[in-house]
């Protein structure tokens, strides 16, 4: 049966609530933490290691680390920024992190298949060289492979052939002197939808490696994305909507109110969660700036609190109208699901023999509780 992990992937030293969560999963019982140097700026690394330090030494050392980095990116620069970071002197395993991007770059390129996938395979073995030296200097105790590109199909053009790394591993510790190689871990997106990364975790797991499973709860079909989670309506939003429009009815807030007339209007189009959140920080919040420029430093913090209680009751609007969308749009696929849909999703990777962990977002003390709930 699979385990949990936490996913720090927009975890945040900075975020309060971000720590309360990894506290309360490592009291818990969940032991692995997967983390990234790219996630958050490094702000993610920091983070683990501000929670950790909450903890005596006997379950600090009992809880295993992984980060990553990018074959783009220097490996002991990487290394020592995440060492740092997380207040350690070795990590319990480091991924290599979106390896397709090379591939994607090459198909642009017009580069040939075969010519692309052997010097991606060029790429894999300079850089488990790297890896089987950082083993054997003890910087690492293991080491695997963080791609989407194992859990397409063979014919897709970015497809990673997964069957040579092993052969590679073993080559490039032979060529740093090492007993064996240290490669042990490959993680994809496996989730009920995309379902095609199981054929490479059977593979991984006959051939002695670990799998995790990421993405298992976002995931995509007919080039469409969907969150497999259900959500209720916000009790809230009518009253703070309502008030921020009330505050906002006068001639220099104007651009303001029609803002958020506009928003109101159109909280059922989002297609996913996701593409509100990047709405967001990439349009909505440039514009409301813009629109309290015209006030004082007074009245633009009163303002603030009024849009700030808004902002956090509508996104739960747009996540319910997503909901709602996702149960029509996915109806044959949850037809069976006598209960949430993450936890139908979460069942069915639980019961996957091929994974070992599942890589999972718990930026909430009461989403570590709903999740670990699972496992009982």
């Amino acid at each position: 049966m699979s385990n949990f992990a936490f996913g720090t992937y927009r975890i945040s030293e900075h975020n309060p609530q971000h720590i309360s969560a990894l506290k309360e999963a490592i009291k818990s019982g969940i032991k692995m933490i997967d983390t990234s140097s790219n996630y958050m700026d490094g702000a993610s690394e920091r983070a683990i290691a501000q929670a950790l330090n909450e903890f005596d030494d006997s379950i600090v050392n009992d809880i295993e680390i992984i980060s990553k980095y990018m074959l783009s990116q220097n490996l002991d620069e990487q290394l020592k920024l995440s060492l740092d970071r997380l207040n350690k002197k070795s990590l319990d395993c480091y991924l290599i992190e979106y390896p397709e991007e090379f591939l994607i770059k090459a198909v642009e390129n017009n580069i040939d298949k075969d010519d692309r996938l052997d010097e991606m395979n060029a790429k894999f073995f300079d850089a488990f060289l790297d890896l089987e030296l950082a083993a054997k200097d003890k910087k690492i105790f293991s080491y695997g492979i963080s791609s989407d590109a194992f859990s397409l199909n063979h014919s897709s053009e970015y497809f990673l052939p997964y069957e040579d790394i092993l052969t590679l591993a073993e080559d490039a510790a032979n060529e740093i002197g090492n007993e064996k190689h240290s490669l042990t871990t490959i993680e994809l997106p496996i989730n009920l939808l995309e379902q095609d990364g199981l054929k490479c975790s059977v593979w991984a797991k006959e051939n002695g490696l670990r799998v995790l499973a990421n993405r298992a709860l976002n995931t995509q079909k007919e080039n469409l994305n969907y969150r497999l989670c259900d959500y209720a309506e916000s009790t809230e939003y009518y009253h703070h909507l309502n008030e921020l429009m009330e505050v906002c009815d006068n001639e220099m807030l104007k651009p303001l109110y029609n803002l958020i007339e506009q928003l109101d209007e159109t909280k059922h189009k989002f297609g996913w969660i996701g593409d509100y959140d990047s709405f967001l920080y990439t349009q909505m919040i440039p514009h409301i700036k813009s629109c309290l420029e015209v006030i004082d430093e007074e009245n633009r913090e009163v303002m603030l609190n009024f849009i700030d209680m808004f902002l956090t009751e509508y996104r739960k609007m747009v996540a319910y109208e997503c909901f709602k969308n996702t149960k029509i749009a996915l109806k044959d696929i949850f037809k069976e699901c006598h209960s949430s849909m993450q936890e139908c999703a979460l069942k069915f990777l639980i019961e996957r023999k091929s994974v070992d962990y599942i890589v999972l977002g718990m930026r909430k003390p009461t989403y570590v509780n709903e999740i670990v709930s699972l496992l009982d």
